[in-house]
């Protein structure tokens, strides 16, 4: 209770929130209780999140100043980013196949949000994803047409399930080619013509195509050649270039998938098989409000770690040095569907406790994924707003400012990190969770509060004194804010994500 008083509420939230205690209205205290000396598992999980490529990241529009300067402050390992199909001109740099003697390679539309993207993480290690690849590359019964205006959403370009090489060497050569161009200087177009770009970044990881099952409904035979043609291609243009594989959307519906690729079997010798990715958003039906979200967020989100751990097992099974990246996780409201199939619908704003729902959401994930020794564990997205699925966002898209989701993020990634020993944490209930750590920073314990209410738990009486860093409904679209606590209560606000570093 002590630690009431130095909340950084508005009156009416402190006010409200004081008479829900005093009237006896949160659920009793639980305790928590750590055994330091019993360690768990082993962390290997890094916090990260991806970036996706839309009009509001072109220099000299509204969020495109605060979004990068948030990505900057964020010092992330392992940032996705993607251009993607609704922005054929920002996705694809050869929109139209090579004819008599000439190619048509532009990336007028490309480099600039790439180039803010790479400086923003200088120091950092990325992935780069360019999955949308060029329609012309597919058998299609006519030439699929893309809008003339860059920043016109189209959601028709990935079309076809067939590529018109069925060796696959097109399309590699395709991807040589943009790995050439960013990381090499420049590339040699198909008929011997050198461009140059003056890139030669450092590339850390790329990611073979996203979402195979929704994106060209891909086979687990035909995506095993075609990964195998592009990373052999593109490791002759670098070496040392790591790869991603699969970015499964549903990776509970085609469990063979994951099986036939980490099979070494099924690839050619010596093809890498560094990670694998695949993809979860909780789905909210539209009849329900934020009273019924926390737990259909909670239910979905154990039904994916159960799908985790089931695909866990197929990849220790198969190919136990692959890594895992979970890079697609967050929440996606049915407003932001409804925006996408009803042209001139404006979505509905959110409740602002949905963000700190959100946050909450991730912040279990990731230290569930950190107890299975999950790799990589990726929040999405940087950036969306009204018509580009607001739901997805850490830049509040009215502001141009961080919201909850960025700084659970951020309050996560500067509490924890691969090394830190998990330990028995015990006293758990449905409501709310908790884990704790004993990292080379010292003894912390991440608490989550998993429910529309606040609620009041009892720590180990080592809490005493420790200082506790939290995101809550308090907070805003501020920084985690801190306090001392006073005895061993811990008073946790609706969502909130709180970490208590031990003295």
């Amino acid at each position: 209770m002590n630690r009431l008083s130095k909340y950084a509420f508005s009156g009416l939230a402190l006010a409200v929130f004081a008479c829900r205690l005093a009237a006896g209205q949160e659920a009793a205290t639980s305790q928590i209780k750590v055994d330091w000396d019993k360690e768990v598992a082993v962390s290997r999980s890094t916090p990260a999140l991806q970036v996706v490529v839309n009009p509001m990241l072109l220099r000299g529009a509204k969020m495109h100043d605060g979004s990068f300067a948030a990505l900057h402050a964020l010092g992330a390992d392992y940032v996705r980013y993607v251009p993607w199909l609704p922005y054929p001109k920002q996705a694809v740099a050869e929109l139209e196949p090579p004819k008599d003697g000439k190619t048509s390679w532009d990336f007028r539309y490309i480099d600039p949000t790439l180039d803010d993207f790479m400086k923003a993480t200088e120091g950092h290690s990325v992935i780069l994803n360019f999955s949308t690849i060029p329609a012309w590359l597919f058998k299609t019964d006519t030439p699929v047409t893309y809008p003339e205006d860059p920043n016109q959403v189209f959601w028709n370009y990935t079309q076809g399930t067939e590529l018109r090489d069925p060796s696959c060497k097109e399309a590699a050569e395709y991807f040589a080619r943009l790995i050439s161009w960013y990381t090499k200087g420049g590339l040699t177009d198909e008929f011997g013509k050198w461009h140059e770009s003056g890139h030669h970044y450092k590339v850390a990881y790329w990611e073979v195509l996203n979402e195979i099952d929704f994106e060209h409904h891909w086979t687990p035979e035909a995506y095993t050649r075609f990964y195998d043609a592009v990373t052999e291609a593109m490791l002759k243009v670098d070496p040392n270039l790591k790869f991603m594989a699969l970015a499964m959307a549903k990776p509970s519906h085609t469990p063979e998938m994951f099986e036939y690729f980490l099979n070494p079997v099924h690839h050619r010798k010596g093809a890498p098989l560094d990670f694998i990715t695949y993809h979860f958003y909780a789905t909210p039906s539209p009849d329900q409000t934020i009273n019924e979200w926390q737990y259909t967020f909670d239910a979905q989100k154990e039904e994916f770690m159960t799908t985790v751990r089931f695909i866990e097992t197929i990849r220790k099974h198969y190919s136990p040095t692959t890594r895992t990246d979970l890079d697609e996780l967050g929440a996606i409201l049915p407003e932001d569907e409804k925006e996408n199939s009803q042209p001139g619908y404006v979505a509905k704003d959110e409740p602002a406790a949905y963000w700190n729902l959100a946050g909450a959401m991730y912040a279990d994930i990731y230290a569930q994924s950190a107890a299975m020794g999950i790799d990589v564990v990726g929040e999405s997205q940087l950036v969306g707003y009204k018509s580009q699925f607001p739901s997805v966002t850490m830049i509040n898209y009215n502001t141009s400012e961080p919201n909850a989701r960025y700084w659970v993020l951020k309050l996560l990634l500067d509490a924890f990190g691969p090394g830190d020993k998990l330990v028995e944490t015990s006293g758990l209930n449905a409501s709310f969770s908790a884990q704790a750590f004993s990292t080379s920073h010292g003894r912390k314990l991440l608490v989550i509060n998993k429910r529309n209410r606040p609620q009041s738990i009892a720590l180990p009486s080592e809490a005493n004194g420790a200082a506790v860093t939290f995101v809550a409904p308090s907070t805003g679209d501020g920084k985690p804010q801190s306090n001392a606590l006073s005895g061993n209560t811990l008073v946790l606000e609706p969502f909130e994500v709180a970490v208590v570093n031990y003295k």
